[in-house]
């Protein structure tokens, strides 16, 4: 159509016979036209969950196309908190290990008295041998420990005061002002945990946490898994869809932004962090795991990048790379970089198990390290590292 409309143009402006017509130009209408199409053709782009490793800022530095080209794929998203987690805990709060409570027989003089809750779940006071204390509300306990002092006393009635919860606790660490184990005497969401432990550590430079907290790599852990909160949208955003109600046990982490390192995780001798060196390769990030395990899979080495809660990944062939038959690929500060090992596994599953993998590590690492803040202890977390 394009050829058809400009040879009728150049059939008619270009007869010499037609005085005072203006030369031959492109029409303007179909030059719009050819151009919007041009346009929204390049615009065209692919899922925006996935990125090209060998991509680079300088196009004099693009790699050369190779035969073997990455597998790209759908994005890892771990979704939004369910509604249970932003509801608050039923019932009360449950005594355990080492709370410590003030016990007292109303109208007894010199019954009054601070006791704890002993390793094996009991208390002891007054006459009674012990009481089953694990477990129980407060309310619970005061009606078990008038029961049995109705053996020596003619209608007891106690009071029961917790004094401090400490069986009840979680851990908040990284790039806050008190980072420590908490407990949790009442309903407590994520930005409450936030606030008691000091709020984000604030430079005194600039007195921003713009370049301190890595908020995109911030989690939270229950029971060996991440729960799906995005530190970012929840803290600079506002959005309380990801201030979820606190559990006992659970694992708060910020990192600091300042930290340059790659995690080599998975099928490979020493999983670990390494780190980050300018121009830092993918062959040169493998070879600092110090080896593969024989079930490695190099041929599906996934490079994850971005939010942990919508991390962007590719899919690349190691082998072809070490073998000389693709370009290497340049690595970015904070990618995880990880070797799955055999066994048919989808997209998918290849990043959400790096995730979970570099979860693990790094909440088994910081809470063995934790101890040096004056709230803070060594800190026993239920994960595991899990290679292939």
């Amino acid at each position: 159509m394009v050829r058809n409309a400009i040879r009728q143009n150049h059939h008619r402006d270009t007869s010499p016979a037609e005085a005072g017509e203006r030369p031959w130009t492109f029409p303007r209408a179909l030059l719009i036209s050819l151009l919007c199409s041009l346009i929204a053709s390049s615009c065209k782009t692919g899922h925006q969950n996935t990125f090209h490793p060998r991509e680079s800022k300088n196009p004099s530095q693009v790699a050369t196309p190779t035969p073997v080209e990455p597998d790209f794929g759908e994005s890892a998203s771990r979704g939004k908190p369910t509604p249970t987690m932003l509801q608050p805990p039923d019932g009360d709060y449950r005594l355990g290990p080492e709370d410590q409570l003030e016990l007292e027989i109303i109208g007894e003089p010199d019954t009054r008295e601070e006791t704890f809750v002993t390793p094996d779940g009991r208390i002891y006071y007054d006459l009674l041998d012990g009481v089953e204390a694990e477990g129980k509300s407060t309310r619970e306990l005061k009606a078990e420990l008038e029961s049995g002092l109705t053996r020596f006393y003619r209608n007891p009635q106690v009071s029961v005061t917790l004094v401090e919860a400490t069986s009840q606790q979680f851990t908040i660490l990284g790039r806050v002002n008190s980072p420590g184990n908490y407990p949790i005497n009442a309903p407590m969401q994520v930005l409450d945990a936030l606030s008691l432990s000091g709020g984000l550590f604030t430079s005194r430079f600039t007195g921003t946490t713009e370049e301190l907290a890595d908020l995109q790599h911030s989690f939270l852990v229950r029971d060996g898994k991440m729960l799906p909160i995005d530190f970012e949208a929840l803290i600079r955003k506002g959005d309380l869809s990801y201030n979820v109600y606190l559990r006992p046990d659970d694992f708060i982490y910020l990192p600091s932004a300042l930290t340059n390192e790659v995690y080599v995780l998975g099928a490979v001798t020493e999983p670990r962090p390494v780190g980050f060196m300018n121009e830092m390769t993918l062959t040169a990030a493998l070879g600092r795991g110090l080896g593969f395990l024989r079930t490695a899979r190099l041929d599906r080495v996934a490079i994850v990048r971005g939010s942990l809660t919508d991390p962007k990944i590719a899919i690349v062939d190691a082998s072809a790379i070490m073998n000389g038959n693709a370009t290497n690929i340049r690595l970015d500060p904070g990618d995880i970089v990880y070797v799955p090992g055999d066994g048919s596994i989808s997209f998918k599953e290849i990043g959400r198990e790096a995730v979970d993998t570099f979860v693990r590590v790094v909440a088994a690492n910081e809470g063995g390290n934790a101890g040096a803040g004056s709230n803070a202890a060594p800190v026993g977390l239920n994960v595991s590292l899990g290679t292939e």
